[in-house]
């Protein structure tokens, strides 16, 4: 990650109606995360829009980003690298970042589900905060810990497959909805907790 410039601003790049690209061009990804998503509520897609955005770093918690749009009545689903943190559950060197997913559905009933995970068994901001041992930083799944790493690989590939700029970057999918399972479900759940449910005080 090269030095922050405070001056700058995210640009989009390219615009088409199902696909736009966003450089974060020096700003923090924050930013970049807030021009892009802005962009998808001002203009909606129909049906749906990839956007791909370059030199986005960090980016914070994914759930944040994808429940705004799921608030919105939009389906998103959105991932993002960082520096290569996650070793092969054998050991070894990092190979990949953390890589999260997070996906939010929107639901006639005012709350969307929204699921947002990383690959890590903690994340890096536990060991920054002294909750975690550096090396405690695996893949999640103890046993099938494969699984996760399986998952970062493969997200990893994604964004950089699609991502034109050397650096960190983030992909997000956004589509209108053409049906509305989240009230099934939530009814057959019976009570249980869904991802991402905003806990009762």
């Amino acid at each position: 990650m090269g030095e922050l410039d405070t001056t700058t601003r995210p640009q989009r790049v390219e615009s088409t109606p199902g696909y736009e690209r966003w450089d974060g061009n020096g700003a923090l990804g924050y930013l970049t995360l807030e021009a892009a998503l802005r962009a998808q509520l001002a203009e909606p897609p129909t049906p749906a829009r990839l956007v791909v955005c370059s030199r986005t770093f960090p980016t914070g918690s994914l759930g944040y980003w994808v429940r705004r749009l799921a608030e919105a009545g939009l389906v998103a689903l959105l991932t993002a690298t960082s520096p290569r943190r996650l070793p092969h559950p054998d050991g070894g060197e990092p190979l990949t970042g953390t890589n999260p997913l997070a996906i939010a559905v929107p639901s006639s009933d005012g709350a969307p589900v929204v699921s947002d995970v990383s690959m890590g068994a903690v994340t890096h901001g536990d060991v920054l905060a002294g909750r975690a041992r550096p090396e405690e930083l695996v893949p999640f799944g103890g046993p099938l810990a494969h699984k996760a790493f399986a998952l970062a690989v493969g997200l990893q590939l994604l964004v950089d497959a699609l991502d034109p700029e050397d650096g960190f970057g983030a992909v997000l999918l956004v589509a209108r909805p053409s049906s509305d399972p989240v009230p099934g479900l939530r009814s057959l759940a019976a009570g249980v907790r869904l991802p991402g449910s905003r806990a009762r005080s």
